[in-house]
């Protein structure tokens, strides 16, 4: 894995620059002379698809085209001291060119403005947000082996583009296990006298690299869009829905730890970080939480703890037990020095008494409670500010949880037909002078928004563009369609 870590210094151009330009060229040249040139390149293009993730094929292959071919030149022992710098150079200013090859970004035209080093390393830091929702749809056996055998190579420049691309947040090392493992099974089996056989073969042995490869995307695409403590809050109240009878002291080590695990490994370049660490947090899971449970224990019946975490993860959530009323936290805990553990208690019991409600929602209500704390805390009156935001929370908080925990419950519960007609059948009775037209776009919205953001592993980024804050009730006009629909996809404003 050292190569991989040298290579990206290759991709940021002079990220080491300040150690000695022949210091970066020395590097880059030993890993590409101990990789050799086909594997260097794979590399190149799994690197870049990950950091390019809405680049075409096309940029992408101009790119790694350009790289190879600047380490293949500047590597030869009888190149020039000063070729790879030279090159690197060039490789910049033709990024910023009219009509690039490369790869498009908004910052481009901003790094350009520099000169020199500046300007590479301007370069360097840009990256496309990834693509939360994967593109990538494997074919079928047969339109593999057909697409494999027509042209070996773009077969598989083409696979490692579009599966780099579409888990981009997956670490590295992880991409590369199960590249290469897919790559080998399709060359496998294509020529078998028995492909069939020998693909359901393949891919139960690689099972555990697609989902690990499946989960640490998903994990550190939320790890990257949230930070590590409120990963620890979106873990623990997944947690809390799954099993709402298990206590905060339960809970909250547990998602300490798996916090912990993608910090740590969501960019590392350590071959089985990722594998080794979350094998372990699982065994926890299941020792603390199996014996509890029944369907934390069928889950972590199985000897693969990759699969269990799977089936852990994809739990739906339990029903809510009746429990009485959660209590807020005091003023004196709001504004004290432990007050982040008395938000994220408060809302553990908020999410235990509400398994429905989906990530998204608690954690925009996460957010405003680091919003009042902030607003309050530090005011000339901070008793009166905290009593004021506490009386419009207790308005305004109990129908947005109930609104929107019915919502992710009937989608749970009904199948995707009965849940549009049950919704088309309550937006006809709330809004009866709609026109059929409306009725129709209002319930393709709301079920496009449940089927993407209801389940345990929804896109965090994504789904949080779709709720917005709720406008003041004075601004919300009835005769206007967007208007309409926009009370429903908000969260309160405290």
């Amino acid at each position: 894995m050292r190569a991989a870590l040298t290579l990206l210094l290759l991709l940021a151009a002079v990220h080491a620059e300040h150690r000695g330009r022949a210091y970066v060229r020395d590097k880059v040249c030993q890993e590409f002379k101990t990789l050799g040139k086909e594997n260097f390149r794979t590399l190149t293009i799994i690197a870049n698809s990950r950091k390019y993730s809405n680049a075409t094929f096309e940029e992408i292959n101009h790119l790694v085209h350009e790289i190879v071919s600047l380490a293949e030149t500047c590597c030869a022992d009888d190149a020039d001291p000063s070729c790879y710098d030279a090159g690197s150079s060039a490789l910049s200013a033709k990024s910023c060119s009219k009509g690039s090859p490369f790869p498009a970004h908004p910052g481009t035209a901003g790094c350009c403005a520099h000169e020199g080093l500046e300007q590479k390393l301007c370069l360097a830091a840009l990256r496309h947000p990834p693509q939360e929702l994967p593109r990538y749809v494997q074919p079928s056996n047969e339109e593999l082996c057909q697409a494999f055998k027509k042209d070996p190579k773009d077969f598989a420049d083409r696979f490692l583009y579009e599966y780099a691309s579409s888990y981009s947040e997956a670490p590295l090392p992880v991409l590369l296990g199960s590249t290469r493992t897919f790559l080998s099974m399709v060359s496998t089996c294509c020529i078998s006298p028995m492909p069939t056989a020998c693909f359901l073969k393949e891919k139960l042995e690689r099972k555990s690299f697609s989902l690990l490869t499946l989960m640490s995307n998903r994990a550190c695409s939320r790890f990257m869009a949230y930070g590590k403590d409120k990963l620890t809050f979106s873990y623990l109240t997944s947690l809390a829905q799954k099993m709402p009878s298990a206590s905060f002291e339960d809970l909250f080590p547990l998602s300490e730890d798996a916090a912990e695990v993608f910090s740590q490994c969501c960019d590392s370049v350590a071959e089985d970080c990722m594998q080794k660490k979350l094998s372990e947090h699982t065994a926890k899971v299941c020792a603390a939480l199996s014996a509890r449970d029944e369907r934390f224990a069928d889950c972590c019946k199985g000897k693969n703890l990759m699969q269990n975490y799977f089936c852990i993860s994809a739990l739906p959530p339990a029903l809510a037990p009746k429990l009485p009323e959660a209590q807020k936290p005091t003023s004196e805990q709001l504004c004290s020095e432990d007050a982040a553990r008395h938000t994220k208690r408060y809302l553990f019991e908020l999410a235990q008494r509400h398994t429905n409600i989906p990530d998204v929602f608690l954690s925009k209500l996460y957010d405003a409670t680091e919003n009042v704390r902030e607003e309050c805390c530090f005011a000339k009156d901070a008793s009166t500010c905290l009593d004021s935001k506490r009386q419009k929370m207790g308005k305004e908080l109990p129908p947005f949880l109930e609104k929107a925990n019915r919502l992710c419950r009937q989608y749970t519960e009904l199948t995707f037909l009965d849940f549009k007609k049950r919704l088309r059948e309550s937006l006809t009775q709330t809004m009866p002078a709609a026109s059929p037209e409306l009725l129709e776009q209002l319930v393709e919205q709301r079920a496009d928004f449940a089927s993407t953001c209801c389940s345990p592993n929804s896109p965090p980024l994504f789904c949080a563009s779709k709720v917005k804050p709720c406008p003041p009730p004075h601004t919300i006009l009835v005769a206007t369609p967007v208007p309409m629909a926009a009370p429903w996809l908000c969260t309160p404003l405290f």
